[in-house]
């Protein structure tokens, strides 16, 4: 079954009411009734909820067979929760297990023999690289891997699609009832923003964290009410690699002059207003469009009501220096971020749900006016491909990309024309996690291609410098200097689902036929 962007969905895994992506609004409306805990109640007095080791929280925790377990990744390539719980589960001899991940990375490789030996057998996620991301795609876990935005696993948990058993949440710091925060402590990631949905809808939670504090530990990002047992461990992570190597305000001219042009976009788009709010992606563009931001924001005497998402120190240093009233946060991307967090009053933590989940009364992703997002690929129908690399191999995430761009009122996406020697704008995505219909602007270091549905940014680039090409113009750049890409050979296998974020299936990704 072909779904409304004309991607192949086999029937197969269209089971128990799983529909085909039918449009970004398709579910615009939706009505259901919120998924709800087991909850084993306290009655009587309790001293404390501290377990010896990580070892006994999972005995505790009524962990078995075919359960689904859960992480978040605020601590990024620095975290150790996943590796020294799935070790403790090893030893146990606990088999086919689920994880719902908020993200995984270069710092979740031991899920690979555990993928390996059935350990784990079924994954969601929104970020999977590195070698876990090659051993999906080459057909390891037994069962198909979920790409999810960070609304759609919001959505997931809370209306039943996902069920969690246990979860399992590193925290900076966190009293001996689980009141924990993600400030303070030796593991200090400033907000714990994806585990409210882990804590609040699971059937146990457990607290690992590596600083306890007097009780009670407040304001707590999960509340004590929710969690069963705590457990102290010498360290939860490194938080100096919280930061990744794509999160750097880059020096690259070609990137730099992208990034003006993004700037540029923006002031004359007829959003460019007072109060204004906005988001950027990780990437070095889309960071450095912050920076040039500042000479537009002098020049109309005006200032940004909030910034949001992943937060940056190229945004904190706007926040300090006036130009943004409040910053809103769900994921501290760096140490600069981080600090900001303690020390700033009009810094915010909010939950994923109140950051993008498509099912609740009004995400902060539907306030946006402008959002800046990078592409691995876009396509000449404006979709967009930040999941598969140029190998077909999964190396990606959603994150917020699709909740971002289908709530602000301009996405902007900004790439250069070609990435390592190929097109980035080609005539199809290898596979498509944002649809066309939800971005607007295309900025490479050829030109700039707005989207035809959008005839007022057309009008309002008309008499500018923008350099404005059509998507097929910019394509047929890209081809002409990088050559057109070979179609990469797949097998019918498909390794993993990508929802978008409603929960119909936007795209299927298939084992490469070069992994055999």
């Amino acid at each position: 079954m072909k779904n409304v962007l004309g991607r192949e969905i086999p029937e197969e895994l269209l089971v128990e009411g799983q529909e085909v992506f039918q449009g970004q609004y398709y579910r615009d409306g939706y009505v259901y009734t919120k998924s709800a805990p087991t909850v084993t109640a306290h009655v009587k007095p309790t001293g404390d909820k501290i377990v010896e080791n990580i070892r006994e929280a999972i005995v505790k925790s009524g962990l078995k067979d075919g359960m689904t377990i859960s992480f978040h990744h605020h601590l990024r390539d620095g975290d150790y929760i996943v590796n020294m719980v799935m070790k403790e589960i090893h030893k146990l001899g606990i088999k086919d297990l689920f994880v719902c991940a908020s993200s995984l990375g270069k710092a979740h490789n031991y899920l690979v023999p555990c993928i390996e030996d059935g350990t784990v057998t079924g994954i969601s996620t929104s970020g999977i690289r590195d070698e876990i991301g090659e051993a999906v795609s080459a057909g390891k876990l037994k069962n198909l891997a979920y790409i999810r935005t960070h609304g759609g696993r919001a959505r997931a948990i809370e209306d039943g699609t996902v069920k969690i058993d246990v979860a399992f949440l590193g925290a900076p710091t966190s009293d001996s009832y689980g009141n924990a925060s993600g400030k303070g402590g030796k593991s200090d990631c400033g907000v714990l923003s994806y585990v409210d949905g882990d804590a609040k809808y699971a059937d146990k939670v457990v607290i690992i964290t590596d600083t306890l504090v007097e009780t009670p530990n407040f304001p707590a990002s999960i509340q004590g009410v929710d969690v069963d047992f705590v457990v102290l461990v010498d360290s939860i992570g490194d938080p100096s690699k919280i930061a990744s190597g794509v999160l750097r305000l880059t020096k690259d001219t070609r990137e730099l002059n992208m990034a003006e042009t993004v700037a540029k976009c923006m002031y004359h788009s007829g959003y460019f207003k007072n109060g204004f709010t906005f988001q950027t992606g990780a990437g070095g563009p889309s960071l450095a469009t912050t920076v040039f931001l500042k000479k537009y924001m002098d020049q109309e005497n005006i200032k940004c009501r909030w910034a949001m998402g992943g937060i940056t120190e190229p945004i904190v240093n706007l926040f300090k220096e006036g130009y943004i009233n409040k910053v809103i946060n769900d994921q501290a991307f760096d140490l600069a971020a981080v600090a900001s967090v303690h020390t700033d009053p009009n810094h915010f933590e909010i939950s994923a749900s109140q950051y993008a989940n498509p099912f609740n009364k009004g995400a902060f992703v539907n306030q946006l006016d402008f959002v800046i997002l990078g592409a691995l690929e876009i396509d000449v129908d404006y979709n967009v491909n930040v999941v598969q690399g140029t190998t077909g191999i999964l190396q990606g995430a959603p994150g917020g990309h699709t909740d971002t761009s289908a709530g602000a009122k301009v996405s902007i996406i900004v790439a250069p024309l070609i990435r390592s020697r190929l097109a980035t704008v080609r005539t199809e995505v290898t596979s498509v996690t944002t649809p066309g219909e939800s971005i607007d602007i295309v900025v490479t270091d050829y030109g700039v291609a707005v989207n035809p549905k959008r005839q007022d940014l057309l009008d309002a680039f008309k008499e500018t410098d923008i350099p404005l090409k059509t998507i097929e113009e910019l394509r047929d750049l890209a081809y002409q200097y990088a050559g057109e890409p070979e179609k990469i050979e797949f097998e019918d296998k498909v390794v993993a689902m990508i929802e978008y974020r409603d929960g119909t299936i936007i795209d299927v990704v298939r084992k490469p036929k070069q992994l055999n």
